[in-house]
């Protein structure tokens, strides 16, 4: 996990960490980690800069490292959740399920940037499919700026499989694309509802829009006619706030 937010968020959340690596040169934020991380009696290794940069080389682009912010916690890994278990996690709020699944979101930047703003939005759950997709990698940990910690994600063989688990439960699917065929704010999100993002460059596959409920649409007012995977999804995780504080 790396950058000084996800490796504070991870250390608060209780979560399993092995240790933890930091610069040697220790800065206000950086110290204020370490403080919390010797609260919590996990090991702490004070090491070189280039020593951090080495370790998180694969999870960078153009030859450069991950933007580690001079701190990374090595964990066990991630566990993920089924979906049983994000319908619990609404069942023990009393509230009605609201969940963003994930057809073939393959940008780990898009996918820690959806989590963060799920779990700000108050979701239950962010759903992925296994193939095709990216996963909970230390990429998407730092770009959730911490989220990840708190938001269950369950990753699933068949994302139509799973559509089919929550319409059973009784939870409605909203697909999105731009020709859908109601605006998303004449669609009910009260309801126990779930959002599906589709791929960055294809948008949903011809199966999964055909196993949703209902096809929504952002209003798009510009010349340019698709939004950021993650953009939208921002905005129709806030529609459904909304709607649902309204």
């Amino acid at each position: 996990i790396m950058g000084r937010n996800a490796v504070r968020e991870a250390v608060k959340s209780g979560r399993s960490i092995d240790r933890i690596l930091v610069s040697k040169e220790l800065d206000g934020s950086l110290r204020e980690v370490v403080n919390l991380a010797r609260d919590n009696n996990i090991q702490i290794r004070e090491v070189d800069r280039y020593k951090l940069d080495e370790i998180c080389m694969p999870f960078g682009h153009g030859g450069k490292p991950g933007n580690h912010q001079g701190i990374l916690a090595q964990v066990p890994g991630v566990e993920y959740c089924d979906i049983s278990d994000i319908l619990r996690a609404a069942r023990d709020k009393d509230e009605k399920p609201f969940i963003i699944l994930l057809d073939g979101v393959e940008d780990p930047h898009n996918l820690g940037s959806i989590i963060r703003s799920a779990e700000c939005a108050g979701a239950h759950g962010v759903i992925i499919p296994k193939r095709r997709s990216v996963g909970l990698t230390a990429s998407v940990a730092k770009a959730s700026a911490g989220a990840v910690e708190y938001m269950k994600v369950a990753r699933v063989t068949n994302i139509n499989t799973a559509i089919a688990e929550l319409k059973d439960k009784g939870v409605w699917v909203f697909g999105t694309a731009a020709e859908g065929s109601i605006p998303m704010y004449k669609a009910d999100l009260t309801i126990p509802a779930a959002i599906v993002i589709g791929n960055e460059g294809e948008g949903l596959s011809q199966l999964v829009r055909k196993n949703c409920d209902v096809m929504v649409s952002i209003p798009m007012k510009g010349k340019i006619s698709s939004l950021n995977a993650s953009a939208a999804a921002s905005i129709l995780l806030y529609e459904a706030v909304r709607q649902r504080i309204g």
